[in-house]
C-alpha cells in the first residue's frame, strides 16, 4: 500500500466495501443497531431474572432462563458483525443500547416467577415482531444474506415465546 492508498484507508477506516448502495446500508443498519439494541436488553432482562429467580420450580426456571440467555446472548456478535459486513458500524456503548432500545428494562426489587416468565414472554413476542420488520427492511433492499439471518432468529424467538408461553399457561 503506497502512501496515497495509505491515506485514502484512513478517510475511510471503517468503510467496508459492499455492493448495497448507500440508502440499503444505513436503511438495513439502522435497523440492525436497533435490533442489537433490544438484543442486549432482552439478554440483560433474561439473566436478570434467571439470576433473582425463586420459588418452588426454581430449578426449572432458572435453567430456562440460562438456555434463553445463551441463546439470545449468541446473537449480538451475528448482528453486530452483520452491521460492519455491509458497511455500516454499529453500537458503542451501553448508553448508545439505551438511546435504541424498544423493550423496556426491569429494575425492580422483587418480581415474582409468573411475572418474570410473563414479562419474558411478551418481550419475545414484541422481539419477532421487531425481527419480522428488520426483515422487511433488509427484503426491501434485497439483502439476503440480513433476511436469511433473520429468519433464524425468528425461529428462535418463537421457540423461546412457546416455551414460555407454555411454561406461564394455566390449565
Amino acid at each position: 500500500m503506497d502512501r496515497e492508498d495509505a491515506k485514502r484507508h484512513r478517510d475511510l477506516p471503517l468503510k467496508t466495501p459492499t455492493d448495497l448502495g448507500q440508502s440499503a446500508v444505513t436503511d438495513v443498519t439502522g435497523a440492525l443497531n436497533a435490533l442489537l439494541a433490544d438484543v442486549f436488553t432482552l439478554y440483560l432482562k433474561t439473566k436478570n431474572f434467571h439470576w433473582h429467580m425463586s420459588g418452588p420450580h426454581f430449578r426449572d426456571y432458572h435453567l430456562l432462563l440460562d438456555e434463553q440467555a445463551s441463546q439470545i446472548f449468541a446473537m449480538t456478535d451475528d448482528i453486530a458483525e452483520r452491521a460492519r459486513k455491509i458497511g455500516g458500524t454499529t453500537l458503542r456503548s451501553v448508553g448508545h443500547i439505551a438511546r435504541l432500545q424498544r423493550l423496556s428494562d426491569n429494575d425492580g426489587d422483587f418480581v415474582t416467577p409468573d411475572d418474570m416468565l410473563a414479562e419474558l414472554r411478551e418481550d419475545n413476542k414484541t422481539l419477532v415482531a421487531i425481527l419480522r420488520s428488520a426483515h422487511e427492511t433488509a427484503s426491501l433492499h434485497n439483502d439476503h444474506a440480513t433476511t436469511s439471518l433473520i429468519e433464524n432468529w425468528i425461529d428462535e424467538t418463537e421457540r423461546r415465546l412457546w416455551f414460555l408461553f407454555e411454561t406461564t399457561r394455566r390449565s
